[in-house]
């Protein structure tokens, strides 16, 4: 009987945050930035994940990295891939 679970890392600080948020991320089994915890996907669970969200990132394998910096490095990679085919297509036709 597996239970489905949740992922989260803490990918910011909780200095300057209101005392009761940096409860909530040690609820969460988070306290420094990069720490990671799989919890049980349960209601109460995504409550505190809904508190904190400017704070963590959720994910099935552990994110890595914010999802903005995972998708501006996906289109570098692209654009990376395209120069070196307009670059091999001219070395061809000379």
């Amino acid at each position: 009987m597996s239970e489905n679970t949740i992922t989260v890392t803490q990918t910011r600080s909780a200095i300057g945050a209101k005392p009761k948020t940096r409860g909530t991320l040690r609820a969460l089994g988070l306290g420094r930035i990069g720490q990671t915890n799989t919890l049980p996907d349960r209601p109460e669970i995504r409550g505190m994940i809904a508190r904190v969200p400017h704070l963590i990132a959720i994910g099935a394998d552990g994110p890595q990295g914010s999802d903005k910096a995972n998708e501006s490095g996906e289109a570098v990679s692209e654009a990376v891939a395209d120069v070196v085919e307009q670059a091999a297509d001219e070395q061809g036709s000379n």
